[in-house]
């Protein structure tokens, strides 16, 4: 029997590879506004929240170049951009199998909730999920991740000692550190942990088939 019943997923660059058509919009939304971007518009960006990405692009926090950017990615990125969004190999069926045996799953993502489930839609995936949480679900946007991550477990009544975060970045262990939740760190994503990056508890998993036996026989 499975030591965690509950399995909280990271999205982008955990299980699915949504770097060609985020980028596709950031790169779109900066040519509508007519800005050079200050750094990169590379992979090592995706992760974050939109609002701090595009402060980051921008090297700048004007509040109304922001939100100019911002609406023009999601322009770009709700209609059409979302679409060239692919699953990792291997992800589509570790969450069934996952499901199938059982598990309850969760994610819990620093991506917009709209896109997330226009995603969860486009791949086949919506009924995996029986929680879908982002930062902006709730009419107060929730601050970090830790915090959605928290709030996920109190809304839900998830026992701590029952569930387990996957993710791909220093934030996501940190997150789940936080939350005193065991973290494993896929490493197939572009967000991927180094090992000199893993903190004490942390566990690595290098492709979905590995992370597979680690769940259904922790």
């Amino acid at each position: 029997m499975a030591r965690y019943q509950h399995i909280l997923f990271d999205l982008d660059g955990t299980l699915i590879d949504s770097a060609p058509a985020i980028l596709a919009s950031f790169r779109e939304a900066f040519a509508q506004a007519g800005i050079t971007p200050a750094r990169s518009i590379d992979e090592s960006i995706i992760g974050p929240p939109l609002t701090e990405t595009l402060q980051l692009l921008a090297g700048s926090t004007d509040a109304a170049l922001i939100a100019r950017l911002a609406e023009a990615f999601k322009v770009s990125y709700d209609s059409e951009g979302y679409k060239a969004t692919a699953a990792f190999a291997g992800v589509g069926e570790l969450l069934a199998d996952l499901a199938g045996a059982g598990l309850t799953l969760s994610i819990a993502t620093n991506k917009r909730i709209h896109p997330t489930r226009l995603i969860l839609e486009h791949l086949g995936w919506r009924d995996h999920f029986a929680h879908v949480y982002a930062l902006d679900l709730f009419p107060t946007r929730l601050p970090d991740k830790a915090a959605m991550i928290g709030r996920l477990l109190a809304d839900q009544a998830i026992p701590r000692e029952a569930a387990i975060y996957i993710g791909d970045r220093s934030e996501d262990g940190e997150s789940a550190d936080a939350n005193k939740l065991p973290f494993i760190a896929v490493t197939w994503g572009y967000g991927s942990l180094q090992t000199e990056e893993m903190r004490a508890g942390w566990r690595m998993a290098p492709r979905p088939d590995v992370l597979r036996e680690q769940l259904l026989t922790a």
